[in-house]
């Protein structure tokens, strides 16, 4: 990073923090003390309001909170921002409505002319392959919402009415889903939004202990019901790859001496599902147990060539 660059964004960092060490600089821009020390006083220079603090707590602080200059990207930010802006277009729905192309249209405006001309150079140099949405997801933005603000929904869910309260949404080939704590079942669930039919914020209290959970560790919070089945297969380096690609809550890899298994559990009303999930597998993955989930994959197996 030059140095322009990085005063640009040591100006931003110490603006939001107000009191800071040598050491959180050091840790957030990747350089030494001595660079530090000189940034800071180029910091002065251009008239940021620091003052150093001594003593066992000490440091730097902020007089006030300055006025910063607008934000500017350079050349690989820009590229970024648009290689990430692509997966916009698989979305016929999304959080707050915001569309692909009104969000294109304001980007492309407020870049300089050769900027766009390398856009466009760039759009006829490299494909996106997305998977398109295939239902539509009307409540995305109350989900979400929920979720950022620990909120507590109503919801109406396959003729059933549902008290929610979301962690997060996600996409996965093609399809949203909401990650939640269903309150009635007290018991972490997966929604998937499309059968979503209303969704309303109620008065209920929210569990604190979901505070701290995210949607990388959700899935830590899944618990099978009394009715459900456990299961286990062995799986390829093959399978390996495409469960990683594709898996649920109720599922996971484990490792026994130099093999690997998928276990996980399934409802009774799942069997379609799971049955289906597996056949994709083909011979890189065995059911091991129960013997009936394997008894269905072959029924499954057997109608299929009856139909061909």
């Amino acid at each position: 990073m030059k140095k322009s660059e990085r005063i640009h964004q040591m100006l931003r960092f110490i603006n939001q923090k107000q009191h800071f060490t040598l050491q959180d600089l050091m840790h957030e821009f990747q350089i030494s003390k001595r660079t530090a020390l000189r940034d800071i006083a180029s910091l002065e220079e251009i008239g940021a309001p620091i003052y150093a603090e001594y003593g066992r707590n000490g440091g730097y602080r902020l007089l006030n909170p300055m006025q910063l200059p607008p934000i500017s990207f350079n050349s690989q930010e820009i590229y970024a921002l648009y290689f990430a802006m692509q997966a916009l277009q698989s979305f016929t729905n999304l959080p707050f409505q915001v569309s692909f192309h009104s969000i294109h249209e304001k980007f492309i405006n407020e870049l300089s002319e050769s900027q766009r001309q390398d856009i466009e150079r760039m759009q006829h140099r490299i494909s996106f392959r997305h998977t398109e949405q295939v239902k539509d997801s009307a409540h995305l933005e109350t989900l979400l919402t929920a979720a950022v603000k620990n909120s507590v929904l109503k919801i109406d869910y396959q003729q059933s009415t549902r008290t929610i309260q979301p962690i997060a949404i996600y996409s996965m080939k093609g399809y949203w889903y909401c990650q939640a704590y269903d309150i009635n079942k007290e018991a972490y669930r997966v929604f998937r939004c499309d059968r979503i039919t209303s969704a309303e914020t109620t008065n209920i209290d929210p569990l604190v202990d979901l505070k701290e959970i995210t949607i990388q560790n959700a899935h830590s919070l899944w618990q099978p019901s009394e009715q459900g089945v456990p299961f286990k297969c062995l799986i390829s380096q093959a399978g390996i790859e495409q469960f990683q690609q594709e898996h649920y809550p109720s599922m996971k890899l484990i490792y026994e001496t130099e093999n690997t298994y998928v276990v996980g559990s399934y409802e009774p009303t799942e069997i379609d599902f799971i049955i289906n999930y597996l056949a994709r597998f083909g011979k890189s993955l065995k059911i091991i147990e129960p013997i009936t989930l394997k008894e269905e994959l072959r029924q499954y197996y057997r109608d299929l060539i009856d139909t061909i």
